[in-house]
């Protein structure tokens, strides 16, 4: 966690991109609903190999776009991830997971079959709360927990 406390710092001092107002105790808290997250996971089959997610959007998101100075994206099926290391929030983990509004999907983790029935009800954040002004769900997270399996899809490999 030392190492991403650091990189949170540089960002912080150069001041020049969305990540650069996040506070000191960001990190660790994002560290302790990433557990949490986890945990929920698990209870619902998962199998996560990595302790810490690395962070997809299903669908883009313009908003997200404007948080970097050179933004790209890669498109991927959600078919080429095994569904046990891939988990989902209704919006960002950290305003999901710490939003107290009572709306159903707070708090929530959810497999790629719950998402689904999740998505049929609300529809996509980035359909009708592209501007944030409806609260702070913007996207639907995906959460990838396995390191390798994003290497293989990068580096353009396939894998069964």
């Amino acid at each position: 966690m030392q190492d991403a406390i650091e990189v949170s710092h540089v960002i912080r001092k150069e001041g020049n991109i969305f990540a650069s107002q996040r506070s000191d105790e960001y990190i660790v808290i994002r560290r302790e609903l990433e557990k949490i997250a986890r945990e929920q996971f698990i209870l619902k089959g998962g199998k996560p190999t990595n302790t810490y997610p690395h962070y997809m959007t299903l669908g883009p998101c313009s908003w997200l776009q404007s948080w970097y100075k050179e933004a790209a994206f890669l498109k991927l099926s959600w078919d080429v991830i095994p569904k046990e290391l891939m988990s989902f929030t209704y919006g960002d983990l950290f305003p999901t997971m710490r939003y107290e509004d009572n709306k159903p999907y707070r708090k929530q983790v959810y497999t790629r079959e719950e998402i689904v029935g999740v998505i049929d009800q609300f529809r996509l954040p980035q359909d009708w709360n592209a501007d944030g002004s409806r609260g702070p769900e913007r996207y639907i997270e995906v959460q990838i927990w396995d390191e390798q399996i994003l290497e293989a899809l990068i580096q353009g490999l396939s894998f069964d």
